[in-house]
């Protein structure tokens, strides 16, 4: 045998075989599971004060692990909010600061593709990955999950949909009619929509703990409840006639459904022998929507309190979300995290649990904070850009809950000391001009790495598109 060609020839083997990832069966990562409520309102679940919705689910979750009591997502409403979540990077970033209008034609109207959703990111090093409901990142082939960074999909497309039937025959404007979709296949749901999708995370974890016990897996169950239209079954409504409001006993009822859908995903854990070692998130995507002096009778029945206004607004109730996190193998119970937290360290905790690449996200992977190993701020700043279909406002805060915005509605720039005014009732610009210049440096700097806008707001498409057909078939 030529000597030099064999150790060449069997240096080249070993070189390959250290650069495999190793997905053996005592790989101890954990699985993830990120659960999202759509338009739920801060104080709507027990855990964050309720005292007529119950979630009694959530709350256990919530007392077996830890609630982040300043948490924050970085848009107040929700493709934008989704769009960081995923990217693992503030969506100022890549220009998606509108909710895209559902139009599977258009190639444009989604999350860039040049980002690489941290799902994909899970994908390559070993995990297998699920979606099962909303998407709203864009309806186009390119956009679909399947094709970004998710083994498997069960759900919808667009911003929302109707909780009891599917009708092809109807419109589709937004698609809350339209069918569903199993990985790029036409489906259906019987029943109720929210429970639908509670009972596909269920099978799916049974099937792959079935088939592949030894690879994790990260598991993202994207609820649109309780986004409207409000709907909910009747029975789930009626147990819920102590509330004397009609709107919000519907949503009540939509956030029972819920929460029992997500109880039956821990009893599968449990009964599958996953739970201890399964990391659950839990948010919502952005604040609940509130009536206001404009629109008196908006909203979907949810609360906010203690925070100022809600969903569409860069005020406390716009941004700051319901937040818990539970791991029994790393996380002690019964922990409460009182320093500022994005949305954007989802991606970033589950990637660097995962061992994959973190090169360029932007949150922080919260373990070490959460278990005490680092007693610092996660953040020393939080930014927000966009709004309610608004450029060019602005919002910063720091650890230390000094705030700075511009916001929807706003004549001039406000400041609060949220530590004193959580309800962000008195501005005191006027009598620290010097802190909110400091404040506003900082955002100016940070803005200067944001993309512009790149895709219209759904209205905004819609309303184009139809001058664009008027004038291309004229008196139609």
């Amino acid at each position: 045998m030529d000597t030099p060609r064999f150790y060449y020839f069997y240096s080249l083997v070993l070189l390959v075989l250290v650069n495999v990832p190793s997905f053996a069966s005592e790989d101890e990562r954990p699985n993830i599971i990120l659960i999202m409520a759509d338009d739920m309102g801060y104080a709507d679940a027990g855990f964050t004060g309720s005292n007529d919705i119950n979630t009694p689910n959530l709350d256990a979750l919530a007392a077996n692990g830890v609630i982040f009591e300043q948490a924050y997502v970085t848009h107040p409403f929700c493709g934008p909010s989704r769009a960081g979540i995923m990217a693992g990077r503030h969506q100022a970033r890549f220009g998606f600061e509108s909710n895209p209008a559902f139009d599977r034609a258009n190639t444009v109207m989604g999350i860039d593709q040049k980002e690489k959703l941290f799902p994909a990111r899970l994908q390559d090093v070993g995990y297998k990955t699920a979606l099962i409901g909303k998407w709203h990142l864009g309806a186009s082939e390119v956009f679909h999950p399947n094709n970004r960074g998710f083994d498997y999909f069960y759900g919808f497309l667009g911003g929302g949909h109707d909780y009891f039937r599917i009708d092809m025959t109807e419109p589709v404007d937004e698609g809350y009619l339209d069918g569903l979709m199993r990985n790029g296949q036409p489906a259906g749901f019987d029943g109720y929509l929210t429970t639908a999708l509670s009972r596909d995370a269920v099978s799916f974890i049974k099937q792959h703990v079935n088939d592949s016990k030894a690879q994790p897996f990260f598991l993202f169950l994207s609820y649109n409840a309780p986004h409207g239209p409000l709907q909910a079954p009747a029975e789930d409504i009626q147990r819920h006639s102590h509330i004397e409001n009609n709107k919000r006993r519907v949503y009540a009822a939509m956030v029972d459904v819920m929460d029992r859908g997500i109880g039956e995903i821990v009893s599968t854990l449990k009964e599958t022998q996953q739970l201890e070692n399964t990391l659950v998130f839990f948010l919502s995507d952005n604040g609940g929507p509130i009536p206001t002096e404009r629109h008196p009778y908006a909203g979907n029945g949810s609360s906010n309190a203690p925070f100022k206004a809600g969903k569409g607004s860069f005020s406390e109730g716009g941004v700051r979300v319901p937040f818990i996190a539970h791991w029994p193998k790393k996380i002690a119970k019964n922990r409460r995290f009182s320093l500022p937290i994005s949305a954007l360290d989802i991606a970033a905790t589950s990637v660097g649990l995962a061992k994959g690449d973190s090169s360029q996200l932007e949150g922080v992977n919260l373990v070490p904070y959460i278990r005490g190993d680092n007693a610092s701020p996660p953040h020393k700043y939080l930014y927000w850009r966009g709004g309610a279909y608004v450029e060019g406002r602005w919002s910063v805060r720091d650890a230390y809950g000094n705030k700075h915005l511009f916001n929807v509605g706003s004549q001039a720039p406000t400041l609060y000391k949220l530590h004193d005014d959580i309800k962000e009732a008195h501005d005191i610009v006027g009598e620290e001009p010097d802190l909110a210049d400091a404040l506003h440096s900082h955002w100016l700097n940070w803005n200067e790495r944001n993309a512009p806008l790149k895709i219209h707001g759904y209205r905004e498409y819609h309303r184009l598109r139809n001058e664009f057909y008027k004038q291309a078939v004229p008196n139609k």
